[in-house]
């Protein structure tokens, strides 16, 4: 043991490599203590020695001694670099620990969770809420709830939990201005207490989000966003604020999780709604896509008249704290015209029938307003994230997606998941797609199956018989390709 030496470089030609990761030599060591840099802080810096992902394990120790042999001292007089991880990784098991369930992932609920609960409520995932699917009676399995659910809504009227939709507070003098650089819409020339139906573009182009503007004064405004996306479009809100426009005067608030909301539907909606309502609400002077700023139920709130259901309909949103207060002063409001909660699987194909594209399904990333059927709402002049991508020459329109409507025939069967629009029956032997199923439901207007779809030319083939064909399930359902609208075409419900 005596005789044995430390051996911190071997003497010859050609580099000698000290630090492997970031091919520091033995050369740069002692460059750096001839340049004054005796620190081993400096001399990390001045090298990069232990920079790497390693932090030194493999490295460090030759380079420490080669320094303290170059300024004449000891090695432990030099000292060491800061270690940072992962030098001690993060073991995959602290990470897990003992839970695997919320602790990991944790749920979100509406201020109206334990009314739900109350009401048996089945409970799906939406992201990271959990939302009432259906309702049960008894008895009952989904298709069946969520069909009555569905008819309840056209023929009465039906309530519905949308506190998940993302909710952003924009103020300053020039949030109008912001909101058009972002937007496809015209928005400046909206008037205090009305709101639009807006779109968002990427850089590419394609739709990133949709939702509704309403205005509250010339500096106010609010705006909703998909459940999905949220947190996205808030993020890029302020990235085109910090990077694109920093020198406008506008201001951000997320408020998601500061408002409740509640969406009442169906023709009684409003005669519901006068009765725990402080506000004139008459179609003469609250009109479609208004917002007006009352008490509700006793409740300072505010009520927009937007339909997603395609239902004379009002959203009502009330501080998050007085929810649950709200959610069962309008269920007894609505006792004598038989007014139920119902649930996101009922809310979805009121939305299908209605022709509503929604992120996730018809917006799915790949998708221009064009296809989807909202390029009228593309304003002509300005200047709007994606607008250069829009200007484009666009592919034919026999190559290009366009979203339509699919029905089924009376009495058929369900439509498989995973399904394309094919042209023949040749039960799963591979043909052309013209593109992917979007949505389905059971129609309780039409009494049949229908769908929206994705298709590539698919207006110049409304009226045709075409076939979905589901390759993992084996099955083909034979559909007509028509309109995406499927209930009340001209919005007279909805305006009523």
């Amino acid at each position: 043991v005596g005789n044995l030496h430390p051996l911190w470089i071997i003497l010859g030609k050609g580099h000698r490599f000290v630090d492997l990761q970031n091919d520091v030599t033995a050369a740069d060591i002692a460059m750096a203590a001839d340049e004054g840099y005796r620190s081993v802080e400096h001399l990390k810096r001045y090298t990069t020695l232990g920079m790497g992902t390693d932090q030194g394990k493999l490295g460090n120790v030759n380079g420490l001694a080669l320094l303290a042999d170059a300024i004449g001292i000891a090695i432990p007089a030099i000292g060491t670099t800061t270690f940072r991880p992962p030098y001690t990784p993060v073991t995959v098991g602290a990470i897990a620990a003992l839970e695997t369930g919320e602790q990991a992932n944790p749920k979100r609920r509406t201020a109206a969770h334990a009314c739900h609960i109350r009401d048996g409520a089945v409970f799906i995932d939406a992201g990271q809420w959990e939302r009432p699917g259906w309702y049960p009676g008894k008895g009952e399995d989904a298709d069946a709830a969520v069909r009555r659910e569905m008819a309840i809504v056209r023929a009465s009227a039906g309530l519905v939990d949308v506190s998940t939709v993302g909710k952003i507070d924009i103020q300053g003098p020039d949030s109008g201005l912001f909101l058009e650089r972002v937007y496809v819409n015209s928005l400046r020339n909206l008037n205090p207490g009305r709101g639009r139906y807006a779109v968002l573009l990427r850089e590419d182009g394609m739709v990133f989000d949709d939702g509704i503007v309403m205005r509250l004064a010339e500096d106010h405004f609010v705006l909703t966003t998909s459940t999905t996306n949220a947190e996205a479009v808030f993020r890029h809100f302020e990235f085109c604020h910090q990077v694109h426009w920093p020198r406008l005067r506008v201001y951000f608030t997320s408020v998601t999780d500061h408002w409740f909301a509640a969406a009442i539907n169906g023709p009684c909606s409003r005669d519901i709604l006068a009765r725990v309502c402080e506000m004139d609400i008459d179609n003469m002077v609250f009109p479609l896509m208004a917002i007006r700023e009352g008490r509700i139920a006793r409740i300072p709130g505010r009520i927009m008249r937007v339909s997603f259901s395609g239902e004379l309909a009002y959203e009502v949103n009330v501080p998050a704290d007085a929810g649950a207060a709200l959610w069962d002063a309008l269920l007894h409001a609505g006792t004598p015209e038989g007014l139920i909660s119902y649930g996101v699987e009922a809310m979805s194909g009121l939305r299908i029938e209605k022709g509503h594209p929604v992120v996730g399904a018809e917006i799915d990333g790949r998708t221009t307003p064009e296809e989807l059927g909202l390029g009228r709402l593309v304003r002509k002049s300005g200047d709007f994230i994606g607008r250069r991508s829009l200007a484009l020459r666009p592919p034919p329109a026999s190559a290009r997606r366009q979203l339509i409507g699919i029905v089924g025939e009376p009495g058929g069967s369900a439509f498989p998941p995973g399904a394309h629009i094919v042209a023949a029956d040749r039960r799963g032997a591979p043909q052309p797609s013209f593109g992917p199923v979007t949505s389905w439901t059971w129609s309780t207007t039409l009494q049949r199956y229908i769908g929206l779809a994705l298709m590539s030319g698919g207006r110049s083939l409304i009226g045709q018989r075409m076939y979905i064909d589901s390759p993992t399930t084996g099955r083909t359902v034979s559909v007509t390709v028509s309109e995406p609208v499927f209930y009340d075409p001209e919005g007279e419900k909805l305006r009523a």
